[in-house]
């Protein structure tokens, strides 16, 4: 296993994180998966005979569920690994139940360390941007977490570049604790990312975390131009990750289509080579692979250990590529005015 600093950190986290949003499937979550507490014990001691360190959940993942399957299934090993784990979405109808409110962190926090069964958080995240909120109440809470030992690091997921350039901002200008890194959207389905985060996340030691890094699916190696998605999956239900605006479908099968030849090339699976393009680009720290078996679990791990080659990976770019939106294409005009960020 391979592990990098977590943004400009001195935490070392593997390259690939096991994500957990299988465990539970409960309250709304049924499609997601169903993984109790024994499988998951099993799935997160495979991660760590493997070098895995890394497990990401969510407070909102089966309304606690998620995190309180985890909490279970690391009894005994909790010293062995990081755990990261969100705050902010909606955890039940009152008013104070979501957002990023001194309030509603505090109780989120304790209930998330409760059902974790810990007494810290390795990385907290903001889940999104609560745009009813100071930034700075949201900030000073997250620093007193900290610095009350509850929390280790802060990192922001689903941010826009102004406002993580905003939160920056703040906690340099009070010395309060900064987010180390920001978890994202990031596929060669969809490249949005690199536009402007990326190039924040590099001005600014900001780690990537990436979550759906196959596209919730799409780009697993079972959805080609002669095998479509099924008319009955999540996925053309609506209820993945991400939504079918966002995936046109002749994009994602000109993306397969190069996936396909270079999966002949090297011998690998179109999954793996997805994950090992991401690997590969600037800002990423880990990328979150989630698992419902133990051969799926497996299979991802296998995106380690080698690399595309350079022309390999030039290839996927050029399938990949996609219009930009203003001002970005308006600035690819004077490429003499561009960083160099590849």
């Amino acid at each position: 296993m391979e592990y990098r600093n977590l943004g400009n950190s001195g935490l070392r986290v593997s390259a690939l994180c096991f994500g957990t949003a299988t465990f539970g499937g409960t309250n709304g979550f049924e499609g997601w998966g169903h993984t109790q507490v024994k499988e998951a014990n099993q799935l997160i001691n495979l991660c760590l005979d493997e070098g895995v360190n890394l497990f990401d959940t969510a407070d909102i993942y089966s309304q606690g569920d998620s995190e309180s399957v985890l909490g279970k299934a690391i009894e005994g090993i909790r010293n062995k690994m990081l755990i990261s784990t969100k705050a902010t979405f909606p955890m039940g109808k009152d008013v104070n139940k979501y957002g990023s409110s001194r309030f509603h962190l505090i109780e989120a926090c304790e209930a998330s360390l409760k059902r974790l069964n810990t007494d810290h958080i390795d990385i907290y995240h903001m889940h999104g941007f609560d745009g009813n909120t100071p930034v700075e109440e949201t900030l000073r809470t997250l620093d007193d977490l900290v610095t009350s030992g509850k929390v280790r690091y802060i990192a922001c997921s689903n941010f826009s570049g102004w406002h993580l350039m905003k939160s920056l901002s703040v906690s340099e200008r009070y010395g309060w604790n900064k987010y180390v890194a920001h978890q994202v959207y990031y596929s060669l389905l969809n490249r949005d990312y690199e536009w402007e985060l990326m190039t924040l996340g590099i001005d600014q030691h900001i780690g990537s975390l990436i979550w759906s890094p196959l596209a919730s699916g799409r780009l697993s190696g079972k959805y080609r131009r002669n095998a479509p998605i099924p008319k009955d999956s999540r996925i053309a239900a609506g209820t993945s990750t991400v939504p079918a605006a966002a995936a046109e479908e002749e994009r994602l099968y000109k993306i397969v289509d190069e996936l396909d030849v270079i999966a002949k090339e090297t011998n690998k699976s179109v999954a793996q080579i997805a994950l090992n393009w991401l690997l590969q680009r600037p800002t990423v720290s880990s990328i979150i692979v989630g698992a419902r078996t133990e051969e799926q679990l497996k299979q991802n791990l296998q995106a380690m250990g080698w690399k595309l080659s350079a022309e390999q990976v030039k290839r996927l770019d050029e399938a990949s590529v996609s219009p930009k939106a203003y001002p970005y294409w308006h600035q690819d005009e004077r490429p003499e005015l561009n960083s160099q960020i590849f």
